[in-house]
């Protein structure tokens, strides 16, 4: 007796014979765009699961390890959506000859969607790179690092370059090698082409090596009309805002190889140079007399000082003898030196005034426009607003002391000086 053949169906066969089966058009065409709904429809949903099973797991890894900053960068520039959208298309590629739609037709489209797929591959990479440098500039911004923002920069158009040559490749159905071989009889042309992002690059090696501009510093640069603070550093400018809130945009190699002011040392150094030259009027610069002297041993910064001075000055003139009693011959104390150590010694008692670096009052060569007299010293309050209010009380005191010394101030004859001179001469 012949074997028997089991016709014995599954569950699941008989099912997609009953509802499935029937719902299914006869026409090859018809059945293309239903394999295509159905194939779209399963890679929506598995690029959906893909995101969010990403989001999820690397996610809880990075809090797990500390990094909830890298975390919550990652989120936001979207890498887990780029990466669903490519796991989506690969998907697709690996189905599409489940359409029956023709081997040519099938192997283009296989190629295209796996190049599309790459491209959102390394749209991954490169949001992961700004990730990356959201995270810098945060530290940046509180003083923990440095800029790498022209780094980041670089390494993206390496990264688009290594796409533009895998998604060629793959179009085109080479090998990768294939290309990259081309690429260097070209390197002539792309020395010249990328010459700029070159020069750009080293410039910012060297910079960032030596720490020679930050983020926050405030250069000048009168050559290209900067004076500011850098509020951003890239690969190729460097953008600084100046005072009156307009953007000078510098080329970074530029600042290499130029000259350019950074205050920053000045900063933190905590301490602001004042160098500052009030012009006597030579006429009023005398010897003063012992009436005036004991008048002005009454000011608490001038008694120490004349007192020595009065002590020096006998002890030289006694030695002189008979030759003492010619005025000229003697030693004696002017207005204007008077006024030089009144000055340091109200610098000494400034708690605006750092005592611990270079302060002097000195006298430089006269010319037609009176006796100069500098003040050189440094501020402990380095902000702009501070540091002009330091410097405006300072001066405002040493001006109003000049007349106590019997000394003026040094000013061109304005237009009301002549009116006032010639209507005295006509009265």
């Amino acid at each position: 007796m012949p074997p028997t053949l089991n016709t014995a169906r599954t569950p699941l066969e008989i099912w997609l014979d009953t509802w499935i089966l029937p719902w299914v058009p006869q026409d090859a065409w018809a059945q293309a765009l239903v394999g295509v709904l159905v194939l779209a429809g399963t890679v929506w949903l598995a690029g959906l699961l893909a995101s969010r099973g990403l989001a999820l797991a690397l996610g809880r890894a990075l809090r797990a390890l500390g990094r909830d900053d890298w975390s919550q960068a990652v989120a936001h520039r979207g890498v887990y959506r780029h990466l669903g959208h490519a796991v989506s298309l690969l998907l697709i590629a690996a189905n599409i000859r489940l359409l029956a739609i023709g081997s040519t037709i099938e192997s283009s489209l296989e190629r295209l969607i796996q190049a599309v797929a790459l491209i959102y591959v390394f749209l991954a990479l490169t949001r992961l790179l700004r990730a990356w440098q959201d995270i810098n500039m945060r530290r940046v911004q509180q003083g923990r690092g440095r800029p790498i923002k022209g780094y980041l920069e670089v390494a993206q158009l390496a990264v688009w370059a290594l796409c533009l040559v895998l998604v060629v490749s793959v179009l085109l159905n080479q090998s990768p090698l294939l290309m990259i071989s081309g690429l260097g009889a070209l390197s002539a042309v792309l020395l010249l082409v990328f010459k700029d992002t070159l020069l750009s690059l080293v410039a910012s090696t060297q910079m960032n090596t030596n720490d020679m501009l930050r983020i926050g510093d405030w250069i000048e640069m009168p050559q290209a009309g900067a004076d500011g603070f850098v509020i951003d550093m890239a690969l190729h400018t460097v953008k600084v805002q100046n005072w009156d809130k307009t953007v000078t945009t510098i080329p970074t190699y530029k600042l290499f190889s130029e000259s350019y002011r950074n205050w920053r040392q000045m900063f933190e150094s905590g301490g602001r140079r004042i160098k500052r030259t009030l012009r006597i009027d030579a006429e009023s610069v005398r010897f003063l007399d012992d009436a005036e002297i004991l008048a002005l041993r009454r000011y608490r910064l001038l008694g120490d000082y004349l007192a020595a001075k009065q002590s020096a000055l006998e002890d030289t003139n006694q030695a002189l003898r008979e030759a003492a009693e010619i005025p000229a011959n003697r030693r004696r104390l002017t207005n204007l030196g008077t006024f030089r150590a009144y000055a340091l010694a109200y610098l000494q008692q400034n708690p605006d005034i750092r005592q611990d670096m270079i302060m002097i009052v000195r006298m430089l060569e006269p010319d037609s426009q009176g006796i100069p007299v500098e003040v050189y010293c440094f501020s402990r309050l380095t902000a702009w607003v501070d540091y002009e209010r330091v410097q405006g009380d300072l001066f405002d005191h040493l001006l109003a002391i000049l007349p106590e010394l019997s000394l003026r101030v040094y000013q061109a004859p304005s237009g009301h000086a002549f009116a006032r001179l010639a209507g005295a001469a006509s009265s």
